[in-house]
């Protein structure tokens, strides 16, 4: 049985504006929705954003693969999907289509969008319980290595703009990549903790239950996907409170790079 193939791991993708010292606050649109030049400058974000998203989800679900692998699955090596590649991980409608239309549908707010699963036999790992936990948090924990690479990165390219002046469009737009790379895997990392199934907090949050609790928990479970789509749809105020590290850790991120971003047309 493979269990993770039905893990259907929806990733959300927070698209920012950020200022000076201020967190990261989500783009309510309030400019004419006939206006091209909005709608460009949308796109022009988005050829940004794309990239990152990609990359972002492959490495998750590379962390899946290899960490089951590690525990003793060979599912994912077996299938090829232990691959930096990204054309295994494509799902054409969850990786390509979703993102674009809901980044378009809100008017360049957010995308939303996941890869494809990447698919574990538990039975294989020489330990269940351990095994189920180090396999699920692999991908977060990532994600958040990822966001906080990006630091580093986006002052060293600074650095290197104020350096060589010629560089300095190249360095701008590569630290609009890189700071979209924090946001959206730290927003990565806090959707798929929550402890709902399928997503990856759930594997861990049934192990903090009572065994009676748990079996429950998991047969709930099983419309987990109708109750993600309520809490997105309604839940708006506990996604805020959920996220709100996010937006905490984001800006202190902002605040340290800040005296390092290249100013351009790019800069967020």
């Amino acid at each position: 049985m493979l269990s993770r193939e039905a893990h259907v791991k929806a990733k959300t993708v927070l698209f920012c504006q950020r200022a000076p010292g201020d967190g990261a606050k989500c783009l309510t649109s309030t400019s004419d929705p006939n206006d091209n030049s909005e709608i460009l400058n949308q796109f022009q974000y988005f050829i940004l954003l794309a990239p990152i998203l990609l990359f972002s989800m492959v490495a998750h679900e590379y962390a899946h693969g290899y960490a089951a692998w590690k525990q003793g699955d060979p599912t994912a090596y077996m299938l090829g999907r232990l691959t930096w590649n990204p054309l295994p991980h494509i799902d054409p409608f969850m990786t390509i289509l979703l993102p674009l239309l809901t980044f378009v549908g809100s008017h360049g707010t957010m995308a939303f969008g996941g890869a494809k699963p990447v698919p574990v036999v538990t039975r294989n790992y020489r330990n269940f319980k351990r095994g189920d936990i180090i396999v699920s948090l692999a991908g977060v924990a990532t994600n958040l290595v990822i966001a906080v690479a990006c630091v580093p990165l986006i002052i060293l390219v600074g650095v290197i703009g104020s350096a060589v002046p010629a560089a300095a469009t190249t360095g701008a737009i590569t630290q609009t990549m890189l700071r979209f790379g924090i946001v959206i895997n730290l927003s990565l990392m806090a959707f798929n903790l929550i402890p709902i199934p399928p997503l990856d907090g759930s594997h861990v949050f049934k192990y903090l239950l009572p065994p009676a609790w748990a079996l429950n928990y998991q047969r709930v479970g099983r419309q987990g996907l109708l109750i993600l789509i309520i809490l997105l749809t309604f839940g708006r105020p506990l996604l805020n409170l959920w996220f709100a590290p996010v937006f905490f850790l984001d800006t202190v991120a902002t605040r340290a790079v800040f005296p390092f971003i290249i100013p351009s047309p790019w800069t967020m």
